[in-house]
């Protein structure tokens, strides 16, 4: 797996949360071996052995159980503890939900069927605004908890979080909630984790402007997952082969973003290929 994204041309490469704990010493003699760097471990990374196919949601910090939001801590812990012994700036953290419906995949549909900012839509938009405004505040309580034990290990291990943009509404935090829960924080190893795609989601079904929240948050940027996007809502394409406006987007980064390309793995060779001529042609990387 890794020899073939470094074949891609890839130099350093995010371990994503579906790797499992017997990977981890090939892994590891790979990196010892000097054939592969690490950019980011996305969290959770191994993944935790109870757990048997790639579920970074297994465990949230926004549990209304106190057992699942220790193992959360205790999973992340070790994610970064990973990151530290392969030499992986970042790890990148999801923080849970609010308790209600998931809504996200009821407005795509809608948006399929031609009826995005229809009255049934906008009804079914407007009630879930109401439910996570009367809900949130207790799920980023736990969350915040969560955080402080997490964000001192890794500072202790000198390794940067990046709080990733969501793809659903009912996700923590909002764009809304995500600059005071950094200013909060108050810590300069944890910043935003930028989602190209999911970020587009938002736009295409009216909850931001992709562009301005850029421009928002950019300061607090760390990285980005990068990937393109069919409307309305099939992320993770390769880059430049969907319909997103990409490259001004791209340029809102700050200069120093951590760029992760995050992949479907139905792209093939040939459709990779191309896309990173294109990137190289733009932004001569």
């Amino acid at each position: 797996m890794l020899r073939e994204i470094k074949a891609l041309g890839f130099d350093l490469i995010e371990l994503g949360h579906g790797i499992r704990i017997s990977l981890v010493p090939g892994i590891q003699k790979m990196f010892d071996a000097g054939e592969v760097r690490f950019s980011s471990l996305h969290n959770f990374c191994p993944l935790p052995v109870e757990v048997l196919s790639a579920s970074p949601d297994c465990y949230q910090m926004s549990a209304p159980d106190k057992s699942e939001r220790d193992r959360a801590v205790k999973q992340t812990v070790r994610t970064i503890d990973l990151a530290a012994r392969l030499q992986a700036s970042f790890v990148v953290l999801h923080l849970g939900s609010v308790a209600m419906n998931a809504i996200t995949d009821e407005l795509i549909a809608f948006a399929e069927k031609g009826e995005l900012f229809s009255r049934r839509y906008v009804r079914k938009k407007i009630a879930a605004v109401r439910k996570r405004e009367e809900h949130a505040a207790v799920a980023l309580g736990r969350v915040k908890e969560c955080l402080q034990p997490i964000a001192a290990h890794a500072a202790a291990r000198n390794i940067r979080l990046g709080i990733e943009a969501r793809r659903g509404y009912e996700e923590i935090p909002s764009e809304r909630e995500m600059p005071g829960l950094l200013e909060e924080i108050a810590a300069p190893h944890v910043g935003y984790w930028h989602d190209m795609g999911h970020i587009q989601i938002k736009e295409n079904l009216g909850f931001l402007d992709h562009a301005d929240w850029l421009r928002t948050i950019a300061a607090r940027t760390f990285g980005c997952h990068m990937q393109d996007l069919r409307w309305p809502a099939q992320d993770h394409q390769p880059p430049f082969l969907g319909n997103m406006r990409l490259e001004p987007l791209t340029h809102l980064l700050p200069s120093d973003c951590q760029i992760v390309w995050e992949l479907s793995p139905r792209s093939s060779v040939t459709e990779i290929e191309r896309s990173r001529a294109i990137w190289k042609e733009r932004f001569g990387e």
